[in-house]
């Protein structure tokens, strides 16, 4: 298996980041309304854990496709797709047989990626706009 890129490294962990984010925020809300206890906890880190392997797998797939004609990158992304959301089945079904596992804590979490890939342009967007400013002035002292 093929060494994750830094690209690949830096968006896992900003994927990473807003899920436990979100997970914190999500056991704070089972708190309030007074449905916590540690099968919430257990439950939430069960379904982080597939939320971010997915998108790891997700983005290790992308990089082996760069380079490739596109139909072999096609395939490569089909194939897993496949593999990736049967895995995620598997592994929340699993996560729904455990007693330990709060289903509904574990079910949330593995939207929480789409939530940080929804949110991406809005939190970059002052650190773009730096990166446009630094490329123009490196621009004028050629």
């Amino acid at each position: 298996m093929e060494k994750p890129q830094a690209e690949v490294r830096r968006e896992c962990l900003y994927i990473v980041t807003v899920t436990l984010i979100l997970s914190a925020l999500m056991q704070v809300v089972f708190l309030v309304v007074g449905f916590w206890d540690y099968t919430v906890l257990l439950g939430n880190l069960w379904g982080a854990v597939i939320a971010a392997g997915n998108f790891y797998f997700l983005a290790m797939s992308v990089q082996r496709a760069l380079g490739k004609d596109e139909k072999e990158a096609s395939d490569i992304l089909r194939a897993s797709r496949s593999r990736r959301t049967f895995l995620q089945f598997l592994l929340a079904l699993i996560g729904a047989l455990i007693p330990a596992f709060h289903i509904l804590a574990m079910l949330i979490p593995l939207l929480f990626p789409r939530v940080a890939i929804a949110l991406y342009p809005y939190i970059n967007r002052k650190r773009g706009e730096k990166l446009t400013v630094a490329e123009e002035k490196e621009g004028e002292d050629d």
